[in-house]
């Protein structure tokens, strides 16, 4: 329906509402003259009386009376539709989803949205763990996390955690019947616990830089997962090594639950970052979200 007509319509709506072309006018903010023509005009497209006129009164016609019940809900039905979203607009509220691996979801999501969400409880956000590259704007997502190589150049990305480090990593008894490895190569005669990516289709291949020497090992095993605390579960059973975020592995390295091999391979990369489409018509629930998680060293 064209923007015209629906005015008209609404035009018509507040005389009968009113009983009067001088109160729906002032309602409006038009003249009573070009209300009385609107709704004239609209008469004659629909080839139907709507108001019987008198000096004293107007009244609906049959068929304006039926017109009316029926615009009068909708109609109401679109201006508070129209008033809750302003709503959004105005206040911290509605719902955030965000796509992100298990790793960020545990060790840089929850901790500042166990902080942020008492204190906006018209606010949701859901969290949907997914390893591969989600393509957000598809899959309506308002955000994904994820290393900022991984995000694509036309995205905005904030960053939300400090530098990230990988490990590898083998139980005590595993290397009491295998050699600690001096080198990536050497991974290929070991049982290793692989990680599949769906977005690429396979295993992944575990990353090592030194001295601006980059390797990249494609390595065999017994164990395939898609769950990082499932691969620190099976490492700790000895049941081969695995290639974790050193944050998950520190605390059973420092327990001596775990033994770390080339450490001097492994070094720091950037760290999560926050990704969205625009900077442009922000919801207020959203930025101040993004600002609640930027990381600031």
């Amino acid at each position: 329906m064209p923007r015209a007509e629906l005015n008209d319509l609404a035009a018509f709506l507040a005389v009968a509402r009113e009983h009067s072309f001088t109160k729906a006018a002032a309602k409006l903010g038009v003249s009573q003259s070009a209300l009385s023509q609107t709704v004239r005009n609209l008469e004659a497209r629909l080839g139907l009386r709507l108001l019987t006129r008198t000096t004293r009164s107007v009244q609906t016609t049959e068929a304006g009376e039926r017109l009316a019940r029926a615009l009068g809900a909708r109609l109401d039905e679109i201006d508070a539709e129209l008033a809750a979203l302003s709503e959004l607009r105005e206040k911290p509220a509605g719902t955030i989803r965000i796509t992100a691996d298990e790793h960020a979801a545990n060790m840089v999501l929850w901790p500042a949205l166990e902080k942020f969400l008492p204190n906006y409880p018209d606010i949701k956000v859901e969290i949907v763990i997914d390893f591969g590259l989600t393509d957000i704007v598809a899959e309506r997502y308002d955000a994904g996390v994820r290393n900022v190589e991984m995000v694509a150049k036309d995205m905005i990305a904030v960053p939300i955690g400090p530098e990230m480090r990988m490990a590898v990593v083998g139980a005590p008894e595993y290397f009491s019947e295998n050699k600690h490895p001096r080198t990536p190569q050497e991974l290929t005669a070991h049982r290793c616990i692989n990680l599949r990516l769906p977005t690429h289709g396979g295993l992944y291949a575990w990353e090592f830089e030194k001295k601006g020497r980059e390797l990249r090992v494609r390595v065999d095993g017994q164990l395939t997962f898609n769950s990082v605390a499932l691969l620190l579960k099976a490492a700790l059973g000895g049941l081969g090594l695995a290639y974790i975020p050193e944050t998950e592995a520190l605390p059973h390295i420092e327990s001596g639950r775990l033994v770390r091999v080339l450490e001097d391979w492994c070094e720091p990369f950037s760290g999560y970052h926050l990704y969205y489409p625009s900077r442009r018509q922000q919801a207020p629930a959203f930025a101040l979200l993004v600002e609640a998680l930027r990381y600031r060293a």
